[in-house]
C-alpha cells in the first residue's frame, strides 16, 4: 500500500494486560478524513473504547498522536496529541505537548501509538526504528521525572532518545497530573498522567533514524527560511519575553484572573511578568524541534531555595495560576512552584485554580484549619502554595481531596465550596477571563474537554482591523472585527471560524503560537502532504474533529444544561478597570443556543444527521443519544 506523505503510514498498538504489541497500517483517505491528533484520537475513542468504561480502568484507550506536519523541518511542528477518556472530566479528553517527542516518534515509524490494557507492575515502552517492546519500569516508579529520564537514557545508552512520561502525580493518580515531554513541555489537561499511572506506564521513550517524506521538499525549506527570516519582526515578544511577556498588559486590561477569579487586575502584577523574569532569574532560552522562535524559558536560582534549570521555567499561565490566582507576587516562588510541577507531572492550571479553590474555602470559613492541617491558607502565602503542590502530588492530607480537582474536592467538602470552584465539566478554568472575553466563555462551556484556552477565541484580537488576527479571517469569510463583549449572531460565526481553525492546528499538528498566515498553513499542508488542500478543508478537518469528540461526549451521558460557567464570571467586577461589566445570563445562553444552531446541532447540542452528513462522519450517528438517531 502507497504510504501517504507526511505519513509513516504506520499506527503501532500495544496491549499492557497481555503484553502484545502489532502495527496497523491505515488506508489514505483515512488520514486524510482524520488527518492526526484530536481527528485519530476521537475516531479511536468511539470506535473502540466501551461505553462507560472507568478512566482510569484498564478499558481506557490512551493515544499518542503525531499530525501529517509533526515532524516536518519547518517551525512549529514538534507538537503530538495525548488523549484517552478524561478521568478529571468522565468525558473525551485530549491535550498537546511541544518539545522533540512528536518529532522523534514519526522518525521511529509510528503515526500514532495506541495503548491498551494494564500492567500489573510498572513499565515503560521503548519505540526504535519501526520496532517496540515493552520494558520493566519498577526502578523509575516514584522517580521525580529528571530521574526517570536520566536513568531511561543512560539504560538504553543514547542521550537523544526523547521522553514522554507522567511523573509521581501520575503514579498517584492525581485527576489533573499530566504528561511530560523532554522535561519542560507539557500535554497539561485532561489529566492523561493519571491514565499512564492507572496503566503503570511510567514512560514512552522513542528514538528514529528516519524522516518524513514530503511531497514537496523545496516548498517546505521555503516556508522555513521565510519564517526564521521574520521571525523578528513578527515573534520577537514571543522570543524576548515568552508568552508570560503580557502579563502586565493582561492586568491593565482586567482579564488577568486575580484571587480565584475574584478580580481582574493584579496589584504585583510587574513582579512576576515576563520581563521581570528575563531581567532576574531567566539564564536561557529553549525552543522545540525546527522552531527558530525559543519562546520556552530557562529559569535558575540559588536562594531562598535552588530552582533546577532542567526543568525549564514558568509560561503565562502558569504565573498567573501560580501567581495572580493565589494573590503571590514573588516571581521566585512561581518559579519554583513550576519546578515542582513538571517533577511531579502536575498541570500548572489545575493545580493553581485548585489551590485558589482551597484558599477562599479557607477565608470564607467552608475549610477549617482542622481541614487543612494547620496550613496558613490564604492569598498571598506562596509558601503554602508550594506545601499543597508537595501534598496534592503524593496525595498527602488536604492533597488527597485535592488531587480530585475542583469539582470532585467541592462537592465534597459541601456547602458554599460549589460556588467558589472554578470549572467547566470538572476541568478548571484556564487563566483567561470571560468577563473580558465574551465569546471565550462560551468556547470554555462547548468545549470537548472542559474549559480549554487553546482551541478557542481570544475575543481582544478581533476588535481592530489592523490587527493581524483580525485580516487573518478575510479569507475565511469573517470581515467584521467585534467588541469583546459582543454576543451577536456574527461573533458566534466568528468564534466557530477560529475555533475550527485553532483544531486544524491541532489535527495538523502544528504549533499555534508560530505567526503562519492561512494562507501559508495552507500551502505548508499542501507542500508536506501532496494534497490539493485548502483553507475550507482545513477548517473541516477540525469541525469534524471537534463533533468526533461532542459526540463522545454525548454518548457518554453529556447534558446541555453542563455546559455552563461558574456563576462568578456573571457578576461583574466591583472595582479595575472592567468595573461593572459581565454577560447577563439570559444574553449568554442565547448565545449558547445560536452556536448550536449555526454548528448544525439541536437544542440539547446533539449533531444532526445532515450535520455529519457534510462531514462525512454519517457512521457516528449510531453513536448519538437514541432519542436523536
Amino acid at each position: 500500500m502507497e504510504v501517504p506523505y507526511g505519513y509513516t503510514g504506520k499506527i503501532l498498538r500495544v496491549n499492557l494486560s497481555d503484553k502484545t504489541i502489532s502495527v496497523e497500517e491505515p488506508e489514505d483517505m483515512f488520514y486524510r478524513k482524520y488527518w492526526g491528533g484530536r481527528g485519530l484520537i476521537a475516531y479511536y475513542l468511539l470506535n473502540e473504547l466501551p461505553k462507560g468504561a472507568d478512566p482510569l480502568g484498564p478499558e481506557n484507550i490512551l493515544i499518542f498522536a503525531a499530525g501529517p506536519l509533526t515532524g516536518a523541518p519547518v517551525a512549529g511542528s514538534g507538537r503530538n496529541s495525548v488523549g484517552a477518556k478524561s478521568p478529571l472530566t468522565g468525558g473525551y479528553g485530549d491535550a498537546e505537548a511541544g518539545g522533540y517527542f512528536g518529532a522523534e516518534l514519526k522518525r521511529a515509524g509510528f503515526d500514532a501509538i495506541i495503548i491498551k490494557g494494564a500492567s500489573e507492575k510498572p513499565v515503560y515502552l521503548w519505540v526504535h526504528d519501526g520496532e517496540a517492546e515493552i520494558r520493566d519500569a519498577a526502578h523509575l516508579w516514584g522517580k521525580t521525572t529528571a530521574e526517570a529520564e536520566e536513568i531511561i537514557k543512560n539504560e538504553l545508552g543514547d542521550k537523544l532518545v526523547r521522553v514522554s512520561q507522567c511523573g509521581p502525580a501520575g503514579e498517584n493518580l492525581v485527576r489533573f497530573s499530566c504528561v511530560v515531554n523532554d522535561l519542560t513541555h507539557f500535554a497539561g489537561r485532561t489529566g492523561m498522567g493519571a491514565v499512564m499511572g492507572s496503566k503503570k506506564l511510567r514512560a514512552v521513550a522513542v528514538r528514529g533514524k528516519g524522516s518524513v517524506a514530503l511531497s514537496d521538499a523545496g516548498k517546505v525549506r521555503e516556508l522555513a527560511r521565510w519564517m526564521v527570516e521574520n521571525v523578528p519582526r513578527l515573534a520577537f515578544g514571543l522570543q524576548d519575553t515568552g508568552t508570560a511577556g503580557g502579563t502586565v498588559n493582561l492586568s491593565t486590561a482586567g482579564g488577568l484572573p486575580t484571587r480565584n477569579f475574584r478580580e481582574g487586575s493584579f496589584e504585583g502584577a510587574e513582579k512576576i511578568s515576563g520581563q521581570a523574569m528575563k531581567e532576574t532569574i531567566l539564564v536561557d532560552r529553549e525552543t522545540c524541534f525546527a522552531c527558530p522562535i525559543r519562546c520556552k524559558r530557562v529559569v535558575k536560582a540559588e536562594q531562598p531555595f535552588k530552582i533546577d534549570p532542567r526543568y525549564g521555567g514558568p509560561e503565562y499561565e502558569t504565573v498567573a495560576a501560580l501567581g495572580s490566582s493565589l494573590g503571590v507576587d514573588s516571581l521566585l516562588h512561581v518559579a519554583k512552584g513550576n519546578e515542582m510541577c513538571a517533577a511531579f507531572g502536575l498541570d500548572t492550571i489545575s493545580t493553581g485554580v485548585t489551590i485558589a479553590f482551597a484558599v477562599e474555602c479557607f477565608s470564607e470559613g467552608v475549610l477549617g484549619p482542622e481541614d487543612v492541617g494547620g496550613l496558613d491558607l490564604r492569598f498571598g502565602n506562596p509558601d503554602a502554595a508550594l506545601t499543597l503542590i508537595e501534598m496534592i502530588a503524593k496525595r498527602q492530607g488536604i492533597g488527597d481531596l485535592l488531587a480530585e480537582g475542583t469539582k470532585r474536592a467541592a462537592e465534597k467538602i459541601g456547602g458554599r465550596a460549589p460556588e467558589l470552584a472554578m470549572h467547566v465539566r470538572g476541568q478548571e478554568i484556564p487563566m483567561h477571563e470571560p468577563r473580558l472575553k465574551y465569546a471565550l466563555g462560551i468556547g470554555y462551556a462547548l468545549s470537548p474537554t472542559g474549559a480549554d484556552h487553546c482551541h478557542n477565541i481570544h475575543d481582544t484580537l478581533y476588535e481592530k482591523r489592523e490587527n493581524r488576527a483580525m485580516q487573518e479571517l478575510y479569507g475565511l469569510g469573517v470581515l467584521d472585527p467585534l467588541p469583546s463583549d459582543d454576543l451577536s449572531p456574527e461573533k458566534i460565526h466568528m468564534f466557530w471560524t477560529v475555533t475550527n481553525l485553532r483544531t486544524f492546528y491541532n489535527v495538523a499538528v502544528m504549533c499555534q503560537f508560530v505567526p503562519w498566515s492561512v494562507i501559508q498553513l495552507e500551502e505548508l499542508a499542501r507542500a508536506v502532504t501532496g494534497w490539493n488542500v485548502t483553507a475550507a478543508e482545513m477548517l473541516l478537518a477540525g469541525e469534524r474533529a471537534n463533533t468526533l469528540a461532542r459526540i463522545f461526549n454525548l454518548r457518554e451521558g453529556l447534558k446541555s444544561e453542563e455546559e455552563a460557567l461558574p456563576k462568578r464570571f456573571f457578576q461583574p467586577f466591583s472595582s479595575g478597570p472592567l468595573k461593572g461589566r459581565a454577560a447577563r445570563p439570559e444574553d449568554w445562553a442565547k448565545a449558547k443556543l445560536q452556536a448550536y444552531r449555526m454548528a448544525g446541532w439541536d437544542e440539547r447540542g446533539v449533531p444532526s444527521r445532515e450535520c455529519l452528513g457534510r462531514l462525512g462522519i454519517g457512521w457516528a450517528a449510531e453513536m448519538l443519544p437514541s432519542s436523536s438517531k
